[in-house]
């Protein structure tokens, strides 16, 4: 043992000799002190000298130096793979049993002199004793890369996984057990290597979105195992009824890979169910893998738009075209007059000239229903009209006084991007017949393009976009764009760049802001081995995220069976658990109340059926043995787990380790010097009672 202190061990000396004076000293002037015996003096001095060395050696930060000998057993880490794909063979009945009787053996043979460690992995890796078998992964690389975190320099002395060989998530298992250096891995084979006949959906590659009237691809690849140049049909089936097929023949090789390719029309909104169908031959090991289901969301992304004029003219015209162009787009052309006055519905209206036939009315009605408008202001549009549209913009003069009025890109223009080449093609495009006056606009204008006269540029603006009380109104101030289209054709062989233009102008007029009170986040897919939660948020009229309403919560599954939940406050938002379901489509309904007004959300989500395990008909023992040759290992079948474990305690090199631990202890921390000091205080305070001392 070696001692150490914060200063030099020689202040102990003086130390020593200043507690016994000061001992003494504070003894020497009491009577009944000198009236006692020699030894009962000396007693006492000795006492609080004693008691005085002690803290002054406390004071001098004295550290001891200590050595213990600690011995590991070495660690015997067992490895279950949790996956369902144990169960697929003939054997499946006999391997959870046989498991348990390995684990039982395990204890009692090995419990003495192993430390011995219990997991399972599946998705992911688990400490528990408990292997329902029923994962819907494998991920055995998983299991080597925890041991290799948790126990990382500790004595591993092996690892014994019971597997079938197949993984499908993660890494090769054995790229992962090289990092347990010197560690041998013990495996245990699961199932029947030798393949059997059976043809299987290896896997379908589609998006889960599709768009409404349009048509969506579907891949599928296709195994047949031993199926000796037979003939199927694929089928892909929409609720169940067949909507398109192909007939396929496979070769007479052990494995023939197939890849097909289907178009579907997407004529239905919604979780719309699919599936693809393998007819079944004769014999197959497993026909439930001939048969697959997915899911696809149709939306409906069209954009309902209204063209308004007063009379044809050219602008409506080249607008159409542009915006036709535009499967999401659905146009409507209509004269004033035609019009049934009607708003709703509409997710954008184009408003040329709004002069004759002016309602405010309608105005009043497109601005209540939020509806986004773009308004092609003319020299026809009076005054007057133009100041009852509320759109930040006034004009003095006289009516029907035009002026010929070009463009310039405002490059402090941030709602949305151009590209250089059109916003270079600004520059080129013809003048504008405008309104002639002063113009006075609001401080809340978003300016696409000024305007501009021959090389002088105004601040007045000829194109821009007013964001008012939950809205958007977007202003081109003069008629004639048709000639911006003529001119970018005569230019450039194209109408790329006038298109450009128009069709990102009415994206962003139709994109909402989304400033709905009650709010829930839910992902729309989920996998049959995922807990389902879904969050909630809700705002008070400022937007501040507020937790007093409660949020009721009903589910229905596809039979039409309903479960009524409520959120849980977490924090500043909600949150509920619904645990895992069965595969389907699940429709669900949000309400809640406050301030007397009712707040409802509703959508839909699908769990999905993720059959991956259920794709290999033959074990992968080829993995297994390569795993535990690389380790120096050795590689059984479960049924002779017995031998395996004599030959695991029949290794020399599977022993335990000792290890010398260094301890640097104060002396403080010696509970020793506490009692000590307790007993002489306690001794000394009790001889001055007994001899009349107070």
């Amino acid at each position: 043992m070696q001692v150490f202190s914060d200063h030099s061990l020689f202040w102990l000396i003086p130390w020593a000799l200043i507690s016994f004076v000061a001992a003494k000293w504070l003894y020497a002037k009491n009577a009944w002190f000198l009236s006692l015996a020699k030894h009962w003096r000396l007693l006492m001095i000795g006492l609080r000298t004693a008691v005085l060395f002690c803290i002054g050696a406390l004071i001098l930060g004295i550290l001891f130096e200590a050595s213990n000998l600690r011995i590991e057993k070495p660690i015997i880490i067992s490895v279950v793979d949790n996956s369902s794909s144990l169960l697929n063979y003939k054997d499946s009945s006999h391997v959870k049993p046989t498991i348990q009787a390995f684990q039982n053996e395990l204890r009692s043979e090995l419990a003495t002199d192993y430390s011995l460690v219990e997991m399972h992995v599946d998705d992911q890796a688990v400490y528990t004793r408990n292997n329902p078998l029923n994962g819907l992964f494998t991920n055995l690389s998983a299991a080597f890369e925890k041991i290799n975190s948790d126990y990382y320099t500790r004595n591993i002395g092996g690892v014994i996984l019971i597997s079938d060989g197949n993984f499908n998530k993660g890494v090769h298992p054995i790229y992962s057990a090289e990092k347990l250096k010197f560690t041998p891995v013990y495996t245990l084979g699961v199932g029947d290597t030798l393949s059997k006949k059976d043809q299987l959906i290896k896997n379908i590659s589609v998006n889960d979105v599709a768009f409404y009237k349009n048509s969506f691809p579907i891949e599928v690849d296709l195994e047949g195992i031993k199926m000796g140049g037979a003939t199927a049909t694929v089928s892909v089936l929409k609720n169940g009824k067949i909507i398109a097929k192909k007939n396929l023949n496979y070769n007479k090789s052990v494995h023939d890979f197939q890849h097909l390719n289907f178009e579907v029309d997407a004529n239905e909104i919604g979780f719309q169910t699919y599936s693809i169908q393998v007819s079944s031959a004769s014999n197959e090991l497993n026909y439930s893998n001939n048969k697959r289901v997915f899911y696809i969301e149709v939306i409906d992304s069209r954009n309902k738009i209204l063209l308004l004029a007063n009379a044809p003219h050219p602008d409506i015209a080249a607008m159409k075209q542009v915006l036709e162009a535009d499967l999401n787009n659905q146009v409507e052309t209509v004269l004033m007059k035609d019009w049934n006055k009607v708003v709703k519905g509409y997710n954008l209206i184009v408003w040329h000239n709004p002069s004759n036939g002016y309602d405010p009315a309608i105005v009043s009605a497109i601005q209540t229903a939020k509806i986004p408008a773009l308004y092609l202001i003319g020299p026809s549009t009076t005054n007057s009209v133009v100041q009852k549209l509320n759109i930040g913009l006034n004009i003095s003069g006289k009516n029907y006084q035009a002026d010929e009025i070009q463009g310039i890109f405002n490059k402090g223009f941030q709602q949305f991007e151009l590209s250089p080449e059109t916003q270079e093609a600004i520059s080129f495009f013809p003048p504008l017949q405008a309104k002639f006056g002063s113009i006075t606009v609001a401080n809340d204008l978003a300016i696409l393009m000024y305007q501009r006269v021959g090389q002088i540029s105004k601040t007045a603006p000829l194109v821009y976009f007013q964001q008012k009380e939950g809205r958007k109104n977007g202003v081109v101030f003069g008629e004639g764009i048709w000639r911006w289209k003529i001119n970018d054709y005569t230019r450039t062989k194209s109408f790329d760049h006038f298109s450009e233009l128009i069709t990102k102008m009415v994206q962003f007029l139709v994109v909402k802001e989304n400033r709905d009170q009650l709010k829930i986040t839910t992902p729309k897919r989920f996998t049959k081995a995922e807990d389902i939660t879904i969050n909630a948020n809700f705002y008070n009229e400022s937007m501040e995220s507020i937790t007093t309403p409660l949020i009721d919560f009903k589910l229905v599954n596809g039979s039409g069976k309903i479960l009524n939940n409520q959120f849980s406050v977490v924090g500043d938002f909600y949150k509920l658990n619904l645990g895992k379901l069965n595969p389907g489509k699940y429709t669900w309904f949000a309400k809640t109340t406050y301030n007397a007004k009712s707040f409802k959300k509703s959508g839909v989500f699908i769990v999905e059926d993720i059959g991956v395990e259920d794709l290999d008909n033959a074990a992968n023992h080829g993995v297994l043995q390569q795993l535990a040759k690389d380790s120096k290992g050795a590689f059984y079948t479960l049924d002779k787990y017995k031998e395996m474990l004599q030959d695991l305690k029949n290794r020399k090199d599977i022993t335990s380790v000792s290890y010398e631990e260094i301890n640097f202890n104060d002396l403080i921390d010696y509970k020793i010097l506490f009692f000590l000091l307790l007993l002489f205080l306690s001794l000394e305070w009790f001889l001055r009672r007994w001899f009349g001392a107070y």
